[in-house]
């Protein structure tokens, strides 16, 4: 389900000058064009984050960019690695092995 620009100001309860200054910063990316914004889900959810850290952990407009930056590749990784797991998984047992041993898992025999 999208949402617009003025349903998002009302239900997360932020300003509309910062939210339309983070989609100029390219904070939160929604689909569209000013004026007619869409949001995902996965845009408010990335709203509800930059209020957190700015209220929770006080941080800055001038380093939240670089928190940004660091959590999207947290998220990539994690994304990443669950790709790579499900990958192995996926390979027979004598492979699935030779890999735990690689990686030193003491649980492989």
């Amino acid at each position: 389900m999208m949402l617009t620009f003025e349903s998002v100001v009302r239900t997360v309860s932020i300003e509309p000058r910062d939210l339309d200054r983070w989609i100029a910063e390219r904070w939160v990316r929604p689909e569209g064009s000013a004026g007619a914004w869409l949001f995902r889900e996965v845009d408010v959810a990335r709203i509800h984050l930059i209020l957190e850290l700015r209220r929770d952990l006080a941080i800055d407009d001038e380093h939240l960019p670089l928190v940004l930056r660091l959590l999207d590749q947290v998220y990539d990784l994690r994304r990443r690695l669950k790709a790579l797991t499900t990958a192995v998984e996926a390979q027979p047992a004598e492979v699935r092995d030779a890999i735990l041993r690689l990686l030193g898992d003491e649980t492989v025999e």
